[in-house]
């Protein structure tokens, strides 16, 4: 884990952070507010449609349990700067997307470097801000959820200037480019210590960890499928690309501000259910609104979902790094959370979909996460910190 902890590193750190950040959901957020440019050119139905996301979010979630092998072999600054180098070429290569099958691979490329970087990075910042963890978590979440709305509101900009559909999601490998650079400059002279690879066969032991998997991922499956979806799904009832992204940008611009925000608010207190269950309420009224009013508020539904969502992607890594006190273990545990969680997640876009073609719509399916939030409400009642030891217990 990263060790060095001169204050102007931490500075340097805190902005390879945001960097970072930014640059892991883009390549999500982009394509649905000009996927009418997209389908016109490929033919990617509703399930094709859902592999944009589907895959890469299988993929992230997949790489999680990869990545403490791969950062025990390769080490975190290696590992780090190959993820980010996987990113830009998935992202670069979409200029040449031919069809699209070709586009679902830059996904899941894209998917391959975030893996790791999502892995990895947790437990980092851990290790370098052990007094800071949920500001600079929250830090680092907010920019990964406003990275989405950056993305979602920058294409139907580069459509409308005149750059195809394929020439405009290349464009993001830009940011990734300069947040590479920063990474080699900013990453050269830190040491990083390779992880115990017995440790995540005895998290995958507590039944804890597969709670905190569960309620991460039911979550994020309403998150996946809010950035599949929610274009098209206003776009159906007469929106522009134009007017649809902006709505999306809402989300992801309260998703960033509630994962800043929040962590900070619930700083002083290490039981976070409360603050919690406050994301809980937000998702619930968003989805339900989405689904049985979507014409009556719309930014109102989606400022909503997307402040819970953020609020609980941000507090979920914050609780989950609460559970453990060596950063080592409590980064471990929350790669594995987010791993297990992702997996569920990639679920989410295609189950919209598959609930569209039976019931001609999407309010079956924002419904569907409406009932998984009511779900993760539950199993947040569990997140006491007192029985943490007890819940966390793991041989010596």
């Amino acid at each position: 884990m990263m060790t060095d902890t001169r204050p102007g590193r931490d500075w340097a750190m805190l902005a390879l952070v945001v960097l970072v950040g930014l640059n892991l959901r883009p390549f999500l957020a982009a394509p649905a507010p000009i996927l009418a440019e997209i389908v016109a050119d490929t033919g990617l139905g509703y399930s094709g449609i859902a592999m944009l996301t589907l895959l890469p979010m299988f993929l992230m979630g997949l790489g999680a349990f990869v990545a403490p092998g791969i950062q025990m072999r390769i080490g975190a600054r290696r590992g780090l700067l190959l993820a980010l180098v996987i990113l830009l070429a998935g992202s670069a290569l979409r200029v040449v997307a031919s069809g699209g099958l070709a586009l679902i691979a830059t996904a899941a490329l894209c998917g391959i470097g975030v893996a790791f970087i999502q892995a990895a990075f947790p437990g980092i910042i851990k290790a370098r801000f052990p007094n800071s963890v949920p500001v600079v978590t929250g830090l680092y979440s907010a920019m990964i959820m406003a990275g989405g709305a950056f993305g979602a509101r920058l294409m139907p900009m580069l459509v409308h200037a005149g750059y195809s559909w394929r020439a405009a999601l290349a464009w993001l490998a830009l940011p990734v480019a300069v947040a590479l650079a920063a990474a080699w400059r900013i990453l050269s002279d830190v040491e990083a210590s390779k992880p115990d690879g017995a440790l995540t066969r005895q998290l995958l032991r507590r039944p804890r960890t597969w709670v905190l998997m569960a309620a991460f991922g039911l979550v994020n499956t309403g998150y996946t499928s809010m950035i599949a979806w929610l274009a098209p799904y206003y776009q159906a009832q007469g929106w522009t690309s134009a007017d649809s992204s902006g709505l999306v940008a809402v989300m992801a611009v309260c998703q960033a501000t509630a994962a800043l925000g929040l962590p900070i608010l619930a700083r002083r207190n290490i039981d976070r259910r409360g603050w919690l269950w406050l994301t809980i309420l937000f998702q619930g009224i968003g989805f339900f609104g989405l689904a049985t009013a979507p014409g009556l508020a719309p930014a109102a539904w989606a400022g909503l979902c997307g402040a819970g969502l953020g609020g609980s992607f941000a507090l979920a890594i914050v609780t989950a790094l609460d559970h453990l006190p060596r950063p080592e273990q409590a980064g471990a545990l929350a790669a594995l959370m987010q791993g297990g969680g992702f997996l569920l997640a990639a679920i989410g876009p295609y189950a919209m979909a598959v609930l569209h073609d039976w019931t001609g719509g999407f309010a079956a399916g924002w419904m569907l996460h409406f009932g998984c939030v009511l779900v993760t409400a539950l199993l947040y009642m569990r997140f006491n910190p007192r029985r943490y030891p007890e819940a966390m217990a793991l041989a010596a």
